[in-house]
């Protein structure tokens, strides 16, 4: 299967109904303010996490210029198509969970040139037309920052709510503030906060320290009245 195969350069649907497969029970965005604070190796682990509490999960790499699950998760190949006649587009499996990334379907070191369209497409045939199967939650890896993927699948899909995945720094504080402002905007309540790279552990004496600072998360959390999920 390659990306031609599967119309990427199709303009997205313009209907008002919702995107939610009727196998899905659950879709859940991660997503952050700004890159490199670690959003996808959270949401890898909390796939498997949900996975290891007896969920059927799936998880979705949105990031289309910079898929980086296949090899967070190590998995590689390429899905086939499959399901009812034939249509629909085959997911990968990793460490039992169901997933669907660009990074399946071109070579690791090309790029992905494309205009805002057919990214879109792309985005709406991961979610509408992959054989998911019956899971109970989808959880959705969204590229960094609030620009086009977040605000198409904020206002398309049918969404249960959004994580946010924070670094303690101040500059990073502000970001995560931009992405309640714009899950605010679209109204997808935002289930909570996560706060990564808390504390650096000295691996040859032990000593934990906050070198990003600390308190943070939590302090932005408790302003803006959304849970604090953990660092």
């Amino acid at each position: 299967l390659s990306p031609d195969k599967i119309q990427i350069g199709r303009h997205p649907s313009k209907q008002n109904s919702k995107l939610k497969p009727p196998g899905i029970k659950n879709i859940v965005l991660v997503g952050s303010g700004k890159g490199g604070v670690g959003k996808s190796t959270v949401s890898a682990n909390l796939a498997i996490s949900l996975s290891k509490l007896g969920l059927s999960v799936g998880l979705m790499d949105a990031d289309i210029y910079g898929p980086s699950q296949p090899k967070i998760m190590g998995v590689s190949g390429k899905p086939k198509m499959g399901g009812e006649g034939g249509k629909l587009i085959i997911p990968l499996k990793g460490y039992g969970i169901t997933l669907m990334s660009m990074g399946f379907l071109v070579p690791q070191n090309e790029a992905v040139v494309w205009r805002g369209p057919m990214l879109m497409g792309a985005l709406e045939q991961f979610v509408n037309q992959v054989d998911w199967g019956n899971l109970d939650i989808l959880l959705i890896d969204l590229p960094p920052g609030t620009g086009d993927v977040q605000l198409s699948l904020a206002q398309k899909c049918d969404l249960k709510g959004a994580i946010i995945v924070s670094t303690p720094q101040d500059i990073a504080l502000l970001d995560v503030i931009r992405g309640l402002k714009m899950f605010e905007k679209v109204e997808v309540p935002v289930l909570g906060i996560v706060e990564n790279m808390s504390i650096h552990i000295c691996g040859k004496c032990g000593n934990e320290e906050s070198i990003f600072g600390e308190g943070g998360v939590k302090k932005t959390a408790d302003e803006f009245n959304k849970e604090f999920l953990g660092e």
